[in-house]
């Protein structure tokens, strides 16, 4: 009896670990925040408090993604900016899983943003000054330094979240042995929850760092290149190790999470999106290999937009200007990366930028099987929450 009470117990046990699994749970996701429309801008950062206390009280919510911009475009690339953020990050008490995003460091030589300007007449950079003639930008905005600046603070306990502690893992200790600079990627994470793996790569928004020359020089520096060239391809290792990891645990599906809108032009030709092919061209063949149910969401173009781009015309719908309606929209971003034909895609932009700070509620639940809408693909359902 006490035999057959052991394998009863055990199996209950079995029964109710594996309903625990199968039980919806909800994340919430962000990005481009806080914004301000200068450096002396801190409205949103004021508001973000508030914010962070409102994503604590929902319930429903077990863990944060944000898809990076930590500041906006016009605001400077300081310490005492990061650690702003950072230090008001650590009043959540659910796990947050951050990827960088261009205006934290790619972006920040850009005089905008506080770093210089190269000087045809003198061939030297201009850098921003104080009114002490000091740089105003952290290195005097050199991408690099900035991006170690963000990997100290936010990312200074490898494998393991913001706010409340949850592990995950990092590129830094499972890198590809055979490149060693992989492990430099501290921020390029999976995980795996309720049988979905998520998994975060370092891609900035604009161009992946390969269409504007560091301060307008009139050529690229040789740091430069060795930055897009070794981040890229740290970047499709990644990728193809989580999808090898969700083949080989049966996940039931993925989420991938970055900053850019790899299909976005921002204003320019369709040449400022070519850095982004070969990450593309890395999710899709991911994608369609895996053959289940993938997920992306992103941020850098600021207004809420639900499509497959890797799908030419697939439906679509999108805000036209921050505040507006969501509607039908024309679904003409193949365009920009075409020749694709990856069905169980569906991408995400995270509204971002603006106040009222909101959040998208996502719920993941492997019984379901929605179809491709504005607020649902496969497991997956989200709402836009305005706190």
């Amino acid at each position: 009896m006490r035999k057959l009470s052991t394998i009863l117990v055990a199996s209950i046990a079995a029964i109710m670990a594996t309903a625990a699994t199968a039980r919806p749970v909800n994340f919430a996701v962000y990005g481009d925040a806080p914004y301000g429309t200068s450096p002396a801008d801190k409205a949103q950062v004021a508001l973000t408090p508030a914010f962070v206390s409102a994503v604590n009280a929902d319930s429903a919510v077990s863990l944060v993604l944000h898809v990076g911009d930590i500041h906006s475009g016009k605001e400077y690339c300081t310490v005492n900016y990061d650690t702003t953020v950072y230090d008001l990050w650590t009043a959540y008490t659910k796990p947050l899983v951050y990827t960088p995003g261009d205006n934290e460091w790619t972006d920040c030589h850009k005089k905008k943003e506080g770093g210089g300007a190269y000087n045809a007449t003198t061939g030297v950079i201009d850098y921003v000054v104080d009114a002490l003639g000091n740089p105003v930008d952290y290195a005097s905005g050199n991408p690099v330094s900035n991006l170690d600046l963000v990997r100290s603070l936010f990312f200074s306990n490898p494998g393991h979240t913001l706010g409340a502690d949850s592990k995950v893992v990092s590129q830094r200790t499972h890198y590809d042995r055979r490149f060693a600079g992989d492990a430099a990627f501290v921020e390029n994470v999976y995980f795996m929850r309720n049988d979905v793996l998520v998994v975060a790569v370092n891609v900035p928004g604009g161009s992946n760092n390969d269409q504007d020359v560091w301060y307008g020089a009139p050529t690229m520096s040789a740091q430069q290149a060795a930055e897009i060239a070794v981040r890229t391809g740290a970047t499709t290792r990644w990728l193809d190790k989580a999808f090898k990891v969700a083949q080989s645990e049966g996940a039931k599906a993925v989420i991938i999470m970055t900053q850019a809108d790899m299909w976005d032009l921002d204003g320019n030709t369709a040449g400022h999106l070519t850095g982004y092919e070969p990450i593309i061209a890395s999710i899709a063949s991911n994608v369609a290999a895996f053959a289940k149910p993938v997920l992306l969401f992103n941020g850098d173009s600021h207004l809420f937009r639900s499509d497959n781009p890797l799908v030419q015309g697939a439906p679509c719908v999108s805000e036209a200007t921050s505040g507006a309606a969501v509607t039908a929209c024309a679904s003409d971003d193949w365009l920009n990366h075409p020749s694709y034909n990856v069905p169980n895609f569906h991408r995400v932009v995270v509204h971002g930028s603006t106040a009222p700070l909101e959040y998208l509620r996502l719920t993941i639940d492997t019984e379901r099987k929605n179809g491709a809408t504005d607020s649902s693909f496969g497991p997956f359902s989200w709402v836009r929450v305005n706190p």
